[in-house]
């Protein structure tokens, strides 16, 4: 039987405590930084009242009230007063913008089974209602 020599005392009972360590200085590196990279999709070339506008000429007012369309102003969905408050988009979405922009264009494709339907409109126009949808508080 062969055995090795360590050329450090106790060095064979210290390599799990070296994977133990390692794990600490990796939980601690984590705890230091602010999370995963955010890669939410910009807001800033955003135009509020193009998405106010939008909302209109989409269709959203057929379904759902806004504070600032009076005609028209439909029933069958939420109000949506006080959206930029709300911390669920449909009850069970976070409202976050990146969310909220996959929402508008694809109610379906993040929620099955809902009645709002898929919205065709472009990334721009995506972020437009959603800068918009995140001003609608109460006044």
């Amino acid at each position: 039987m062969e055995t090795r020599s360590s050329p450090m005392p106790g060095a064979d009972r210290a390599v799990g405590g070296n994977a133990g360590r390692w794990l600490v200085l990796a939980c601690f590196c984590l705890v230091a930084c602010d999370g995963p990279p955010d890669r939410t999709p910009t807001l800033g070339d955003a135009n509020v009242a193009t998405g106010r506008r939008l909302v209109t000429d989409k269709g959203c007012v057929a379904c759902h009230t806004f504070p600032d369309v009076k005609w028209p102003r439909g029933g069958l969905g939420p109000s949506l007063h006080d959206f930029a408050r709300q911390g669920l988009i449909a009850g069970r979405l976070p409202n976050q913008p990146g969310v909220l922009m996959q929402f508008v264009r694809n109610a379906p494709g993040l929620l099955p089974g809902t009645a709002m339907p898929a919205i065709t409109m472009t990334d721009q126009e995506a972020r437009d209602v959603t800068a918009y949808l995140l001003t609608l508080q109460p006044r």
